[in-house]
Order: C-alpha cells, then structure tokens, then sequence
C-alpha cells in the first residue's frame, strides 16, 4: 500500500463560496482558514509528513487591494492565535514563495513563527505566499549562477524554495477548476492530481480521507511498467 508522505493542495473557492451564500468574498476566505485548520488535522490524523498549501499567488496581487488587505489581516491575525498550538501541536511551519512585498509586521510574524516552529517534527506545514512556478525556477537559476554556474535537473531541484522536501505524492485542486495554475510545476511531475468540485469551504476531512484512500490503491510506476505489462 502506498501511503502519501506529501499532499499539497490549491485551496480554491473561497471567494465564489462565499458569494453563492449571499455573503462577500471576504467571508467565503474566514470560512475557508475553518477548513484549513480540519485539513491540518485530517493529515496529521494520516500521519502525512508534509502538507503544501497554496495560500497566495503571485497573480493574487490583480485581485482588489480591499480583499488583498483582507487576506493579509486573516493571516495575520491567525498566526497570533494559533503560534502556541503550533508549538504545542509540534507542527513545523516553513514559507516558500517570495514574502518581501508583504506588511512588515506581517513579514515578521511570518519570520517569527519559521523560526519558532523550525524544529517541530510531527507534520511540516509549507505555506506558499507570494508564490509562483514560474518565478521559483527562474529564482533557482539566479541562485545557481552566482554560486555554482552549472544549470543542470539537480542544482535547479536543490535550488528551489522547496529544497529537502519531497515532491507531492498528491495534489489535490478544489473549486471545479481543472488546471494547475503556476503551482509546483517542476515539483509535480509524477504527482497524482486530484479535481474536486467542491469549494474549498465545503472540503471536509471525509473528503481528504476518500483521496488518501484512493491513491494508495494506485500503483505507481513514474515511467516504468507494472511487472505483468513488460
């Protein structure tokens, strides 16, 4: 039985959830943080080793500046109550994406809570702020060249924000929305991918559990051939 050691999930929906409930967008995303915390539970419960969470794009910053503030502040304001559960919960949290364009009392609390956090154990957290495919592999290369120069599949992979952690077993895409979006693309390569048509708020730990449940029934081959097809 294969058993996912890395999910990563593109949490989408939030915001035409919370209109389709005659509320606003900004309410679709404090429901959508409820179902995060069920998630983070759900793959601790699996004994998943690492979680990715695609919480805000590169492409986000075209969304109003109203909302963008909105989703800052939910941050925020989540990090000053969950810091302690965290520690206490020996969660790990670790940022990749691109933070310097963020508030800088957000930035801090961020660099705050990588730094308390760095040697929990149980479950690793990687939130993806500010980030985007494209511009990870682009940030590898300049890396690269001004330490080593020699632009190979290794020193890229070594190189991305994503260093020491495996690639994810699962993706799994919320919102009826059938694409990747600039996320992990170089990571996923042999991931198995999961659409869902369920937004993001509606997503439940019984769902999570019917996809971990169905990807360790998969054989997985990465481009070889099952032994009785040869």
């Amino acid at each position: 039985m294969n058993s996912p050691i890395h999910v990563a999930i593109i949490m989408d929906g939030n915001g035409r959830w919370g209109l389709h409930k005659n509320k606003s967008r900004n309410y679709g995303h404090k429901k959508g943080l409820e179902t995060v915390e069920k998630i983070i539970q759900a793959a601790i419960e699996k004994k998943i080793k690492y979680l990715t969470l695609f919480v805000f794009s590169t492409e986000n910053w075209k969304r109003p500046l109203k909302e963008i503030k909105f989703l800052f502040t939910l941050l925020d304001k989540y990090i000053d109550k969950e810091i302690l559960n965290l520690i206490k919960k020996d969660i790990k949290i670790k940022i990749i994406g691109n933070i310097a364009p963020f508030p800088r009392t957000l930035k801090n609390k961020i660099k705050k809570v990588e730094k308390l956090t760095k040697s929990n154990k149980k479950i690793q957290i990687n939130m993806a702020l500010n980030y985007g495919s494209r511009q990870e592999i682009l940030y590898s290369i300049k890396k690269i060249r001004k330490k080593i120069g020699i632009i190979n599949e290794k020193n890229i992979t070594n190189n991305l924000y994503t260093a020491n952690i495996p690639n994810p077993d699962i993706l799994i895409r919320t919102g009826d929305t059938n694409r990747i979006s600039n996320f992990l693309t170089w990571q996923i390569i042999y991931t198995e991918i999961f659409f869902e048509k369920k937004m993001w708020p509606e997503f439940t730990k019984k769902d999570f559990y019917r996809i971990i449940n169905k990807f360790e029934k998969i054989k997985r081959n990465f481009g070889g051939l099952n032994v009785g097809n040869q």
